[in-house]
């Protein structure tokens, strides 16, 4: 990595708790449970920090999501989606699991990837898990599932993916979105540096030669993003290959499709809510 990325990717993974500020105006439901408790959870890359949050009648056992914080594996915040966390706790009445996986310019591809799995597949071992996230973690979510159908470590029940970034090996449109091309660069530069690795399943879910036998997805997009063409192509795709989806694309919105209309987020979020509460109660 050159110096200058380094030092512009180290400022941002270490700036990320003052700097990032969106969802604040989404805190719907769950300000009132207690601060999550931290846990160390055993990976192959060593034991990595996951903040659990608890509603007040889960039990050992019960159902777990495992979230996946965005950043574009340059910033290493997952209190960045405390307030998801927190809504998904209190109003689906699951454990969220707050991975605190490791970026750029501490790891490359595919640490994080690695990482986020063995803790889904630990949570699997105690009870009914789902995987979801946000961004590049909405990506990170899609290789889990993918991870998971590949070494048969465990069976999510539904991945849920907000703006994924699912294709790394192909360059994001220009213009004036909020994931522009130059980022696109930075990020390949950083946590992708081997340039064949980007066109792996595990970097780039959208270019998996198949996506038989994965979990129900809940694929939300945004009209204006420039990462809507991944969601909405993998959204096809795994309908093709038999896999149940819900789309949703919300309109007249760019990345940060939540904050940017919080009364349809509120409906959005909601829904998001009801199937993971179902996808975790089933038998």
């Amino acid at each position: 990595m050159r110096l200058s990325d380094r030092i512009s990717v180290t400022l941002m993974h270490h700036t990320a708790r003052w700097t990032v500020r969106y969802g604040e105006g989404l805190r719907f439901a769950g300000s009132d449970l207690p601060r999550p408790t931290r846990l160390r959870v055993p990976t192959r890359h060593g034991e990595v920090t996951v903040w659990s949050y608890e509603p007040p009648v889960w039990g050992a056992g019960g159902p777990t999501h495992v979230h996946l914080h965005g950043g574009a594996w340059l910033m290493r915040h997952p209190f960045m989606d405390d307030w998801w966390c927190r809504y998904l706790a209190a109003t689906a009445g699951v454990r969220v699991l707050n991975v605190d996986f490791r970026t750029a310019p501490y790891a490359v591809f595919p640490q994080a990837q690695e990482e986020a799995h063995d803790v889904a597949a630990w949570a699997a071992a105690q009870g009914p898990v789902s995987v979801g996230g946000f961004s590049s973690g909405g990506g990170m979510a899609a290789a889990v599932c993918l991870m998971a159908r590949e070494t048969g470590s465990f069976s999510p029940r539904l991945q849920v993916l907000g703006v994924p970034a699912l294709d790394l090996a192909t360059d994001v449109p220009g213009g004036t979105g909020q994931i522009n091309p130059s980022l696109r660069a930075l990020v390949r530069r950083a946590y992708f540096p081997v340039e064949e690795s980007r066109r792996s399943a595990y970097a780039s879910p959208l270019l998996a030669d198949s996506l038989e036998g994965l979990p129900r997805a809940l694929v939300m997009t945004a009209e204006r993003d420039t990462l809507r063409r991944d969601g909405d192509a993998y959204a096809q795709r795994l309908r093709e290959a038999g896999v149940e989806v819900w789309h949703d694309v919300t309109p007249r919105t760019d990345h940060y499709f939540l904050t940017e209309d919080p009364a349809r987020a509120r409906v959005t979020m909601a829904r998001v809510a009801d199937e993971v509460a179902a996808a975790l109660s089933e038998s």
